[in-house]
């Protein structure tokens, strides 16, 4: 079993999340068939329900990656032990129960993304823009790993005061407003 290191999008304080293994296919299908529900709707004159249809949908998509964000922060880091003539996928740590079929293992840690690693392609956030107000993915307390940011001050220069002239133009001013921004530490 090969895992797969995830994109760099997004990164995050704290330890590294585990790589996604091969395996995640098969959870991902298992947590949408479990959240499927039965959906129905009436047909009829006047709103009469001489009809009804009825299907199988996905709950909201919301709780779907709720569900698969839980599982995947609780992965188990496995290793592969000799039992018999084969090799089995056990838990690293011995005192950890053993892994079910619904859960999500790992068998190395996916790299710190926070840092700069040529080796896996990453960046690092060093020097990246991001929204001090925001509390999402882009926010200055996640986007730069604990290290904190600088603010500056930009100036911005667009269009405004437009005003639509019959027919079919519209005039604009130019205006220019100073806005601060943030880069990580």
């Amino acid at each position: 079993m090969r895992c797969r290191q995830p994109p760099s999008a997004t990164p995050s304080p704290g330890p590294a999340p585990p790589a996604t293994c091969l395996a995640a296919p098969a959870a991902l299908s298992q947590a949408l068939r479990a959240s499927l529900e039965m959906k129905c709707k009436c047909h009829g004159v006047s709103g009469s329900c001489s009809i009804r249809t009825c299907w199988k949908g996905l709950q909201e998509l919301r709780d779907v990656a709720a569900d698969l964000k839980t599982r995947y922060l609780s992965a188990t880091k496995v290793v592969h032990r000799p039992m018999g003539t084969r090799k089995h996928l056990v838990p690293k740590d011995l005192d950890i129960r053993p892994v079910k079929d619904s859960e999500l293992v790992y068998l190395q840690s996916s790299p710190d993304f926070c840092m700069k690693n040529e080796k896996v392609g990453s960046h690092g956030t060093q020097d990246r823009q991001c929204n001090k107000t925001s509390h999402g993915s882009d926010s200055c307390d996640l986007m730069c790993c604990g290290r904190g940011y600088n603010p500056y001050t930009d100036r911005v220069v667009e269009r405004c005061h437009c005003k639509y002239h019959w027919c079919c133009y519209v005039t604009c001013r130019r205006c220019e407003r100073t806005v601060e921004r943030y880069v990580c530490k």
